[in-house]
């Protein structure tokens, strides 16, 4: 059915890049719509096809001003107009070109019959063709075009989603409202079915930077049957993900984890997440204030790292050999260097002045206090599977309920071990989608220079080459560092603030598109990818996951315990058919510090006969003196009799 046709005027011709057309009142035809036009004279034997998505619309009538129509009325809008003055509308839209057919020579829009655009015709406008062919099918469903009444499939590219061609995927909008959590969590959905398995295996590190948003990713969530329509149009399984790892660090009491996650019921895949002085202080730039921390300071540290750290060492100055590997030994190192220089009254040692000597004690040993439960000084440490990552799984590190100094060191050491592993080919996996939400924060346009800042742009620049790619969302876009999001080779926007749209990053929309994008629904993007010459408007499914908020009302967090429970808790993971009277008899006579000691040992090595190491790790430990159960601590008194908790 021809739906209008081109039109061409000496005041808004047509070029090879933008078309006008007019069509019936009646027509489907809206902002987004994609048509094609049909030339009438061929080229090289060939019809000439122009394909094209609509930016603007325009209706016009032949009153020169209100004032005829006013009088047509007789002053009356509720009257009917006199006859003689009944006026014809007419409705002229302007396209943007997405495809020319052939592509060469490229020429202005011949006058032609326009066409809504089906299946076949929005594939080859937006080049999906090119990559949708069998055998070597890349294409990655992202959502489904449908205006115009269209319910057409719309495909990514997977060679320019997650490299070698391109890579980096970023998204937009407005909190809340532009759904950019639920859209990064279907098109991961989405990616896992139909990355190709030619292309070798993928997995995803998600940081949970906020709230409980992905931490119930493998619990399934409410869909309708609109969106169960719109999973089987894509070729995807409205399923919640199989294969989902959580990790967060401790809590300052060292007894529970710091995440939202923390009901019993979804324990068995959270793990601790805990480092040691020898992970971290490669990274003890990322909390060091540069200003306070100079050249001398930054060579004492270098010093520690390269010659003491690991290592057996000994000085005359010394009264004993040390061999450094907690934190616990570093202050130990500290305190002999400088109860040695006091004791001379020396001013240096080995170069490093001992004012040098006590600022850098004092900065290094702080982290495990700015830093508590993520950072041990008792040597059991716990970290990702570096080295066996698995294909099509998603490994959450959850950060919400952390300061800021540990989410920035948290994210540096992650992202630091992702490319050193992919570097040398053996992380598991061959590509990595980093997803990493506020980027506003992270990577911001101006501000201080921060490592994290640097890792980002690091990511986005060479990440491509090694597999590993950035997923970011952000609430403004022109407040985030230009070379991160200019980099991302997909883009995708949800609805949009006002004033964001008022920025220069946004000109190159007509009004009409900034209009629907400040305007937008919830579960419709506008998609920027480099096979389309324009943005494209799609819809995408719920996914087929828990919502945060309805997770932590299913799974209410749970709250502090006693040393007791937690311990029962803790063990019960590795043998449910433990008591709470045999945790009590085991840790009666020990100090609360060295059961922390031995259930974390424990925790992290997932032992088959847990209650045999649990207590092998007091054979080295003298027990303390009894303690009278009136005179204990509140977190080891013993549980009433009634046991409320239900153990």
């Amino acid at each position: 059915m021809i739906l209008g046709r081109v039109v061409a005027t000496e005041r808004n011709p047509n070029t090879p890049h933008q078309f006008h057309f007019w069509t019936p009142i009646d027509s489907p035809v809206g902002i987004g719509t994609i048509v094609r036009v049909d030339g009438a004279t061929p080229i090289d034997g060939r019809i000439p096809r122009v394909y094209g998505v609509v930016v603007e619309g325009f209706s016009y009538t032949d009153v020169q001003s209100p004032l005829f129509d006013v009088l047509a009325y007789d002053g009356d809008p509720g009257r009917a107009p006199y006859a003689p003055t009944e006026r014809a509308e007419v409705r002229v839209y302007t396209a943007a070109v997405l495809r020319q057919v052939p592509e060469e020579p490229l020429q202005p829009v011949p006058i032609g019959d326009v066409h809504l655009a089906d299946d076949q015709d929005v594939a080859a406008a937006l080049r999906m063709d090119t990559y949708l062919r069998d055998g070597a099918n890349t294409g990655i469903p992202i959502g489904l075009y449908r205006a115009g009444g269209m319910n057409s499939p719309i495909y990514l590219d997977a060679d320019f989603l997650l490299g070698p061609e391109a890579a980096h995927l970023n998204i937009t909008g407005v909190s809340g409202l532009a759904t950019k959590t639920s859209a990064v969590e279907w098109l991961l959905a989405s990616l896992f079915a139909h990355f190709p398995a030619s292309k070798g295996s993928v997995a995803a590190v998600c940081f949970n930077v906020k709230g409980p948003d992905l931490c119930f990713l493998d619990q399934p969530g409410e869909l309708s049957d609109t969106d169960r329509a719109m999973y089987d149009a894509l070729g995807v399984e409205p399923a919640p993900f199989r294969n989902v790892k959580y990790y967060a660090p401790y809590k300052a009491d060292r007894l529970s984890l710091a995440t939202l996650r923390s009901n019993e019921a979804l324990s068995a895949n959270v793990f601790p997440l805990t480092w040691g002085l020898r992970e971290v202080i490669q990274f003890a730039e990322v909390l060091l204030n540069k200003d306070d921390v100079d050249a001398k300071a930054d060579a004492l540290i270098d010093f520690i790292k390269e010659r003491v750290l690991d290592r057996d060492f000994e000085d005359k100055m010394l009264a004993q050999r040390h061999r450094v590997r907690t934190f616990a030994d570093l202050e130990r190192w500290f305190r002999d260097v400088i109860h040695a220089l006091e004791e001379r009254g020396g001013e240096s040692w080995r170069t490093h002045h001992i004012a040098t000597i006590r600022k850098v004690r004092n900065r290094l040993l702080n982290i495990a206090l700015r830093c508590a439960g993520l950072v041990t000084d008792d040597g059991n440490t716990s970290d990702l599977p570096w080295g066996s990552f698995t294909d099509r799984t998603v490994y959450v590190v959850d950060v919400a309920l952390l300061e800021e100094d540990a989410q920035d060191l948290i994210f540096a050491r992650v992202v630091s071990k992702l490319r050193e592993h992919l570097e040398r080919r053996d992380l598991g996996v061959n590509h990595v989608i980093v997803f990493v939400d506020e980027l506003n924060k992270y990577a911001p346009a101006d501000g201080p220079d921060t490592y994290v800042r640097k890792m980002l742009l690091d990511i986005a620049e060479r990440g491509r080459y090694l597999g590993l790619v950035l997923f970011s969302a952000q609430q403004f876009r022109s407040q985030v560092h230009r070379r991160v999001v200019g980099n991302a080779g997909t883009a995708l926007y949800g609805r949009m603030d006002g004033d964001e749209l008022a920025t220069p990053g946004y000109t190159v929309l007509t009004p009409a598109t900034r209009t629907k994008l400040a305007t937008l629904a919830k579960g419709q993007l506008m998609v920027r990818h480099p096979h389309f010459t324009q943005p494209i408007f799609v819809a995408f499914p719920r996914p087929a996951v828990m919502r945060g908020r309805d997770g932590a009302e299913r799974f209410p967090q749970a709250g502090d315990v006693p040393l007791e429970e937690a311990v029962l808790r803790h063990l019960r993971q590795f043998d449910p058919s433990l008591t709470l009277a045999w945790v009590q008899d085991t840790i009666a006579l020990y100090e609360p510090s060295d059961v922390l000691r031995a259930l974390h040992a424990t925790v992290l090595a997932r032992p088959s006969d847990v209650r045999s190491f649990f207590r092998a790790q007091f054979r080295s430990i003298v027990p303390a003196q009894p303690i009278a159960p009136a005179d204990r601590p509140p977190s080891i008194q013993p549980l009433p009799d009634d046991d409320p908790y239900g153990f």
